[in-house]
């Protein structure tokens, strides 16, 4: 069964984007949130790492940050933590609604954490790095904990298939 379909979301640029937008490259998508305490800003640090070793070849790749938490990751929100990661790099959020359908598609698992004291904000998500390759198939689940010469090699072999 085919699972890690098309979408539309809100990009922190406040315009729409699908996931088909970015066919004809690969995509490393990674579902977390903004006020992370302790693993959304590492991966994203990681996956710049990653693109920045890909030199040229990373105009063929787009890394997509999704929220799970639309409550506070406003396009606003999104505008100012993602482009210092990497100015390539697209936030996307959207309705509670629209989140949780995309998360199901991608079999991402999310939720409030019951343990966050008041005014915390703390949400328990899956950690996986999802990846595309140019043809919008998804093709690896990595965890996030994978090195960057790792996920850099995975991502050339993607790179290096025909469109």
């Amino acid at each position: 069964m085919e699972w890690g379909g098309d979408f539309t979301l809100t990009a922190h640029t406040g315009k729409p984007a699908r996931a088909s937008d970015f066919n004809g490259k690969v995509v490393v998508m990674f579902f977390g949130y903004t006020h992370c305490p302790d693993i959304c800003a590492p991966t994203l640090a990681k996956l710049n790492q990653v693109v920045k070793r890909l030199g040229d070849e990373a105009k063929n790749v787009q890394v997509l940050f999704i929220t799970v938490d639309p409550e506070h990751d406003t396009v606003p929100q999104l505008a100012g933590f993602i482009p210092p990661f990497n100015p390539s790099f697209i936030g996307l959020t959207g309705s509670d609604k629209e989140i949780a359908a995309v998360a199901a598609e991608y079999k991402v698992a999310y939720g409030q954490n019951p343990q966050a004291k008041p005014g915390q904000i703390l949400v328990d998500h899956s950690t996986g790095i999802l990846v595309k390759d140019r043809k919008g198939k998804l093709r690896l689940l990595v965890k996030n904990d994978v090195t960057v010469d790792d996920l850099e090699h995975d991502v050339r072999v993607l790179l290096k298939e025909k469109n």
